[in-house]
């Protein structure tokens, strides 16, 4: 294919002509194969002679490409497939001619579409190629930057800064060993890109080129300090290191100049859209942003790190004064009538609360808090004419915009009832008597005007601040005494209210103050229920998805109980009609709350909510990747579907029933090649309910064993630890046909346990399993070796390999918790056959170093699990005549039998312990904690703290480097105890540990009385005391897991 052809194709795949259009899609589909294709998909995109939706198109192939075929990409193929298709990777002449000629390409074009798709193009090879391979790049672009002078290089100017900050963004979340180029990107374009702000920061400059070029250096500057400012540690002075102050001050004017500009009137674009894309007020926005952060993260100097002293306190007495001025006139654009973004409102707002926590900013912010509270944030909270159409003319797009997860990153009116709430708890004395006043003033001024009069937007406003601040109030003596009086006069009548919008906020005020104390017999509260419930049914579907979410609120109360069980189906079918109109995963929530709640009359229901939940869940799923909302409420289906599994538990044969339902749904999210990765730990849970309490597994339900594993080994590695409960549970509810199951993978017949063989066997050799996987992937083997006895010799020398090897590796590791996991697996295969465990640790010549190894550590099970196996597979051992054992093993039988009674002594410990801790008396602990009843907020000289935060802080402090940090952050396993051992069900359950030991000691010693009183005189007196009360408490016990 040449290029022409090439042009070709891309032109007939808009064609309407299906005979043209679908065998050009099948020609671009198959690109990645045609050698120098990436070469004439760059050639076309930057061609200007071409129309331009194919240079586009062009574009748009040649990024998914670069991002498919520049470097090797690891993927699992399964074990048994030896014909997987190679991944094409560009040849190097093809990667040279696009690093050469890609930059070109970008700088010069002028479309802003095509920019950009160069733009992540670059970012996706620079991820792989910088610096190394690409060493040309930074200085071609700050070549181009270095011309900014001459205004007929403003485009390439620009597209260079665009270029430019995408290879900031390749390191805008690395940790700080990783950042070294970053530092050196910093060090070489910051003094190019600080002049050029500087020009750009012209107050007479109004042109959308400067603005653009401003906005591409803001961006680059939020990129190089997303995490550290960079050149913390550089050491060389002539690096414009930014932990120094005076290397930041240049760039603080640049921020306060970009803030403080005036944006007059006739300037700006007319319309709204115009206007919020407008690359003026996107320097705004940035500038904000920016500024948000390093006061999130230096504004309070104690909190810094050590490194970052110097400059927190720089920042805290001398910078973020500094920008209160131009923060606040933003804010006050829009109370005199003057235009500014939501965006730009917002991060303004949170600014300000965090100046609320500085001792400084305070103090300079007290004299204006009532500005702020009733001119800014008061106005900002309450519904708009917009959000009023919305609400009566779409329904269901104003549900969306109430519930959205993003709301709190971008929304002004979540960021000024959050700077509310932290005014009112951080300094509370200063503002709250003045703003319950005025909250009390408006609820009064409505309540006394008449219906022509009232004011139901204020209203709504002022119930969302009373409504947000219900925690504080609920702290407070003086404020709890007045909460049922708000209610049921101000809140109750808006159940009835004309006004749709006052309804829903009715239904949304149960929510937030539904724990308060009722002082009458029940009435208030009955009363409450009946509106709640009838709301359920409200003309407006805003207003029946906040009643249905409240009703989840009032449901412990004993006169709910009497109040809900009569009308239970009528409720229920509410809910699901709700849920078939719109997708809401709170909704769903309060449905499993009410499930689980009154689980016990849910039973005659169970098959209708399975059907019906299963039902929504398809509904939600069609709904298609751009709807948020339905892929969270598909989620809470099936977490609502496991609540009701849960609830029949006590009748294992319902689950039959239920079966038909619930096979499809996890088929469907088990074959979808991962679209369907997010609900994957919801249909694991499904299967691990429908495999563990039925007494037998249908056929049905073995089909879907091989789709776990195949999900496992193509796109779900990572959900390794949520698959094994499911696989553990198909072992043991039917080992025999477990091991006769097979099926077919890439033309060949391979069974079940060769399935399990290979998930252990891909989880121990892979880089990326941590610990946790490992030893979930090895508990699969302690399963089979415990279930299915007599039916796995020929595993038997293959599960050896791998768990000696992976032991070899474990022998140093100071934590021993997946090197007891290794030795808990043999312990498994000396239970499962000691003789034929010998022969393979004989064959290796290891007995004598496991042996060792596996004495020494049992010191170090702190976990009744390895504890138990250990004391069961060396009793096992000592069943054996002595005769039969290897010599090593042999002369170790006295070690061996201290070894069981010192740990058969701590599993009886730990019992009687944790029955002692089952008996200890919960009201021991005080329901109420009143410590918060007296405080009042921080004075005005101090900064706000928190124990929480402190604490937080401390513990950073303690971790040794940035990988302990990073697992900290992101919750990976951290002290690495995670392993849920007491789900762990096994033959061994059935075994009484003392008493097995009891009679194993007792047989050895009738089997070889001579050999036994040798062990016996050379057993420590200790030992031998110990050995005599495990007998005495076995004595007691019983007469279970008696040895054979």
């Amino acid at each position: 294919m040449d290029t022409e052809a090439l042009h070709v194709a891309l032109q007939q795949s808009f064609s309407p002509d299906a005979s043209l259009r679908l065998p050009a899609e099948q020609t671009i589909k198959n690109l990645k194969q045609i050698p120098g294709a990436i070469k004439m998909l760059l050639e076309i995109a930057t061609e200007k002679q071409v129309i331009f939706e194919i240079r586009q198109a062009a574009a748009i192939q040649m990024k998914n490409l670069c991002r498919e075929c520049w470097t090797a990409r690891y993927a699992f193929m399964s074990v048994h497939s030896e014909s997987g298709q190679k991944q094409i990777i560009f040849s190097e002449d093809d990667k040279d001619f696009v690093r050469v000629h890609l930059v070109g390409s970008l700088l010069a074009e002028p479309e802003k579409s095509i920019q950009g798709l160069m733009a992540e193009t670059l970012h996706s090879i620079a991820i792989h190629d910088f610096p190394d391979n690409w060493p040309t790049l930074l200085p071609t672009l700050l070549q181009s930057i270095a011309l900014s002078n001459d205004t007929s290089q403003a485009l390439r100017v620009h597209n260079s800064l665009l270029a430019l900050r995408k290879v900031c963004k390749r390191y805008e979340f690395k940790p700080r060993e990783h950042r070294g180029p970053l530092n050196e990107i910093v060090s070489q374009s910051f003094p190019l890109l600080l002049p050029l702000a500087q020009r750009l920061c012209d107050p007479a400059e109004n042109s959308i080129e400067a603005a653009m070029m401003l906005k591409q250096i803001l961006k680059i500057f939020w990129s190089s300090t997303q995490f550290y400012l960079p050149g913390d540690s550089c050491g060389n002075s002539s690096t414009p290191c930014l932990s120094n102050p005076r290397a930041m001050q240049p760039w603080f004017d640049v921020l306060h100049f970009s803030l403080a500009k005036p944006l007059p009137e006739e300037i700006q674009p007319q319309s709204i859209d115009e206007r919020n894309s407008w690359p003026w007020w996107k320097i705004k926005k940035w500038a904000a942003q920016i500024m948000s952060r390093l006061f999130s993260r230096y504004g309070i100097a104690s909190y810094a790190e050590d490194e970052a002293k110097e400059f927190a306190n720089f920042f805290s007495q001398s910078v973020a004064p500094q920008f209160l001025g131009p923060i606040c006139e933003t804010l006050n654009l829009r109370p005199t009538g003057q235009f500014c973004t939501d965006r730009v409102v917002h991060l303004c707002l949170t600014f300000v609360d965090l100046a609320i926590e500085l001792a400084p900013t305070y103090k300079m912010l007290k004299p204006h808090m009532d500005f702020l509270l009733y001119q800014v944030c008061f106005p900002t909270i309450c519904l708009t004419a917009d959000d009023i159409d919305l609400f009566e003319n779409d329904p269901h797009e104003f549900v969306h915009r109430q519930n959205s997860p993003l709301a709190d990153f971008y929304d002004p009116r979540m960021s000024a009832i959050t700077l509310i709430t932290n005014v009112v708890k951080h300094r509370g004395k200063d503002v709250t008597p003045r703003l319950l006043a005025f909250l009390q003033e408006n609820l009064k001024k409505y309540m006394s005007a008449s219906n022509d009069t009232k004011n139901p937007v204020e209203k709504d406003g002022t119930f969302l601040v009373l409504g947000s601040l219900s925690e504080v109030l609920f702290r407070k003596k003086p404020f709890v005494d007045e909460i049922e009086g708000l209610l049921i006069s101000s809140v109750f009548p808006e159940f009835v209210s004309p006004v749709g919008f006052l309804r829903s906020r009715a239904c949304w005020m149960v929510q937030r103050f539904s724990s308060v104390k009722w002082t009458d017999d029940g009435s208030n509260l009955k009363t409450l229920l009946e509106l709640v419930l009838r709301a359920l049914s409200d003309p407006a579907l805003p207003v029946q998805i906040e009643a249905s979410k409240a009703l989840r609120f009032l449901i412990d109360a004993d006169v709910a109980h009497q109040t809900l069980i009569p009308v239970l189906p009528k409720v229920l079918e509410e809910y699901f009609r709700i849920m078939n109109e719109i997708g809401n995963d709170e909704v769903v929530t309060a449905l499993q709350v009410i499930i689980d709640k009154f689980g016990d009359h849910i039973e005659p229901h169970a098959v209708a909510l399975v059907s019906q939940l299963t039902a929504a869940f398809k509904t939600y799923c069609d709904a298609g990747d751009d709807d948020d909302d339905a892929a969270m409420a598909a989620a809470q289906c099936l977490e609502c579907i496991s609540t009701v599994l849960k609830g029949i538990c006590e009748r294992p044969e319902m689950y039959k029933t239920l079966e038909p339902h619930l096979l499809p749904i996890t088929q469907q999210i088990l074959s979808k090649d991962g679209d369907f990765i997010e609900y994957l730990e919801n249909a694991l849970d499904i299967i691990t309910f429908l495999t563990y309490f039925p007494s037998d597994i249908s056929n049905e339900l073995w089909e879907i064993f091989p789709m776990i594993y195949v999900a496992f080994d193509q796109w779900a590695f990572d959900y390794l630890n949520l698959m094994v409960p499911p696989l553990e549970n198909f072992i043991s509810k039917a080992p025999q046909v477990f091991m006769s199951k097979t099926t077919i993978m890439d033309s060949k017949t391979v069974s079940y346990a060769d399935l399990i063989v290979s998930i252990v066997t891909k989880t121990l050799q892979e880089d990326r399993a941590s610990s946790s996987e490992v030893r979930k992937a090895l508990s699969l083997y302690m399963s089979l070796l415990l279930n299915c006895k007599g039916m796995l010799d020929s595993y038997l020398p293959l599960i050896n390999d791998q768990v000696i090897a992976k032991l070899a590796q474990q022998s140093s590791e100071e934590i021993p918790t997946t090197r007891i996991s290794l030795l808990v697996v043999l312990a498994a295969a000396f239970y499962y056959n000691p003789l034929l465990e010998f022969a393979e640790l004989e064959k290796r010549g290891v007995t004598q170093q496991i042996f060792v190894q596996w004495l020494s550590d049992t010191d170090k099970m702190d976990k009744w699990f390895p504890r138990k196996i250990t004391v069961v597979a060396l009793c096992s051992i000592l069943q054996l005549p002595s005769m039969s054992l290897p010599q090593t093993v042999g002369n170790m039988i006295p070690q061996i039998v201290s070894t069981i009674t010192s740990t058969t002594s701590k599993i009886e410990e730990d019992a009687n312990q944790q029955n002692d801790e089952d008996k200890f008396d919960a009201d021991d602990y005080d329901e109420f904690d009143e410590g918060d009843e007296g405080f009042e907020g921080f004075d005005e000289d101090q900064d706000v703290h928190s124990t929480t935060d402190d604490a937080y802080l401390d513990a950073l402090k303690n971790f040794s480097g940035t990988d302990d940090v990073a697992k900290f952050l992101m919750g990976d396993a951290w002290m690495d105890d995670d392993d849920d051992e007491d789900e762990f069900n096994t033959p061994l359950d059935n075994i009484e540990t003392v008493v097995f030991y009891r009679d194993t000691l007792k047989s050895a010693f009738e089997r070889e009385p001579t050999l036994y009183q040798q062990v016996q005189q050379a057993l420590t007196k200790e030992t031998l005391t110990v050995c005599q009360q495990l007998f005495t408490i076995a004595e007691s016990l019983p007469a279970t897991g008696r040895a054979e």
